[in-house]
């Protein structure tokens, strides 16, 4: 019986197929139209693409594969919700039922209606353990006092913020929470950081703490976060040890030993 795997944007879920591929699994893609890159094709058993709002769809293609299991592979921005996207009448029924919109509403009355369809999450991390961020200094520049110092209080406002699911990351200077992530995503939290602190340092915190399961919106850093880093005067990423993913792992650390960043990953 295949796996399902729902692919969203970014490299998670091309590594994740490429993983399933090595291990000669059977993993039929479920692409988001609006999300997902065509390179899952050539990648997947077999590739279906659907709209974001096509709940009922998703269904009907899990039950004709006779998938049992799916995985969420990859970002679905939060704020597409509100876009132009036309949702059918079973994602309509959902959304009505919902009182808040946020991330785990909305996963999670997904999970639900999936699973009242004999569909079960699994998780989404499951073919690509070996990228979970080992716990410790990942990078040859370890935090100085003063960023261990920002990035311990930036740890404290993620874990205090994690119950209204604001986002995963915020952006910390001089022990000062600069910005947190809302809908905009990381990097654009970053640069909207950077443009208040009129060039001083930022350090920057991704958790993951407000769950303990990894079915959905898995932190993930690659050689993109890097770049932005530099961009922003973002010196030093604290992240959630054995539960963050380093995508495009060897690269990612080149970048960050290259512009001298620190990166330390801390049991959550």
């Amino acid at each position: 019986m295949p796996y399902g795997l729902i692919a969203g944007n970014g490299r998670f879920p091309v590594l994740a197929l490429e993983a399933a591929r090595k291990l000669g699994m059977e993993v039929v893609a479920i692409g988001i139209k609006e999300e997902a890159s065509r390179g899952i094709e050539p990648l997947a058993s077999r590739c279906y693409w659907i709209s974001l709002g096509a709940l009922s769809r998703l269904i009907e293609i899990c039950k004709q594969e006779k998938i049992s299991q799916v995985m969420m592979c990859g970002q679905v921005k939060h704020a597409k919700i509100f876009s132009s996207i036309v949702p059918d009448w079973r994602l309509i029924k959902l959304l009505a039922s919902l009182d808040t919109k946020n991330t785990d509403a909305l996963i999670g009355g997904v999970q639900k209606v999936l699973a009242e369809e004999g569909i079960t999450l699994a998780d989404s991390t499951l073919l690509l353990k070996d990228l979970l961020a080992p716990e410790g200094v990942l990078t040859r520049h370890k935090p100085t006092p003063e960023e261990t110092r920002d990035i311990e209080y930036g740890r404290r406002i993620a874990a205090a913020l994690s119950a209204h699911d604001l986002g995963q990351s915020v952006a910390v200077a001089e022990r000062a929470c600069v910005a947190v992530e809302a809908m905009e995503g990381t990097d654009a939290m970053l640069r909207r950081a950077a443009s208040l602190v009129e060039g001083k340092p930022l350090r920057l915190v991704k958790a993951s703490g407000r769950r303990r399961h990894l079915l959905f919106d898995v932190p993930v850093i690659g050689p993109q976060t890097i770049d932005v880093m530099k961009e922003t005067g973002t010196t030093a990423l604290g992240i959630d040890a054995e539960r963050t993913l380093l995508l495009d792992k060897d690269e990612l650390l080149a970048r960050a030993n290259a512009a001298n960043l620190a990166i330390t990953a801390a049991a959550s």
